[in-house]
This record gives structure tokens, C-alpha cells and sequence, in this order.
């Protein structure tokens, strides 16, 4: 089975100077946890609903909330993005996809075409849940 059977192709992307304030609108909205940036139709990273919450005030939207921690909403999208993510195309191989997530230490890959326009992504969730399916149909057979 390839990454093409498995990946979402609805992809929410973002760019570089979005503010996270709008990142966080599009998880909101969306209901996903990853984003990816594109610069001029190119990708050149991606945001992860952990990589919001590692990088901004833990009182925004609290009592405690103080006019530097809803700055920290302002920050660009640039500044906390992982650069030059890992990717496949829609033929990788889903192990292959999983191993490069276990091996670079992330919970999504861009799935790529040949010309660097994004088609899609893949998450780990994905993978899980192709490998659940695939288990349930080989123990019904």
C-alpha cells in the first residue's frame, strides 16, 4: 500500500508571515493539528499544534492574560515552523513513510508531487489507522 491510499488531501496551509494568531484560528476551524507553510506555491515548513503551544503565552485567553502574552500571537510563522520537512509523494510506501516519522522524530509528512506542490499529508494517526484496518480485515479472513 502506498501513501496515496492513506493521506488527507484536504491540506490547510499557511504563510510564512501569518501570524500564529491565524495558525491558531485554522486548527480551531479545521480541527487538524498540523499546517503547512508554503512560500510562492513551494513548501518550506511545518507548523504543529505543538509547536503553537511551545511557542506562545500560556495565559492568552486566561485571567491571568497580560498584553505581552497576546504579542506572542503576533510572532510570524517563520519563526517557529519546522524548516524543510520531510516528504514523500503519494507512491511511498506507508512503511516507509512510518519509518521516516520515527526516524526524524515527526507526526506528519507533506506528500509532494514532482514538482514540489503540495497534494497532500500524512500523519501518524493515518498510519495508525490503516494499520488497524488492515489487521481487522486479516482477522476477519
Amino acid at each position: 500500500m502506498f501513501v496515496g491510499s492513506v493521506m488527507s488531501r484536504h491540506v490547510i496551509s499557511a504563510g510564512m508571515d501569518d501570524t500564529l494568531q491565524a495558525v491558531r484560528d485554522l486548527f480551531e476551524s479545521h480541527n487538524f493539528h498540523h499546517v503547512v507553510v508554503l512560500d510562492d506555491g513551494k513548501l518550506v515548513g511545518v507548523v504543529s499544534d505543538r509547536d503553537l503551544l511551545m511557542n506562545i503565552s500560556p495565559f492568552v485567553g486566561g485571567l491571568a492574560e497580560r498584553p505581552q502574552d497576546l504579542r506572542s500571537m503576533q510572532r510570524k510563522v517563520h519563526q517557529v515552523m519546522s524548516r524543510d520537512p520531510v516528504w514523500v509523494t503519494e507512491l511511498t510506501p506507508i512503511q516507509d513513510a512510518a519509518r521516516l516519522m520515527l526516524q526524524h522524530d515527526v507526526s506528519c509528512l507533506p506528500v509532494l508531487d514532482g514538482r514540489a506542490g503540495c497534494r497532500g499529508i500524512v500523519t501518524m494517526r493515518d498510519i495508525l489507522r490503516w494499520l488497524v484496518k488492515t489487521d481487522a480485515c486479516r482477522l476477519a479472513a
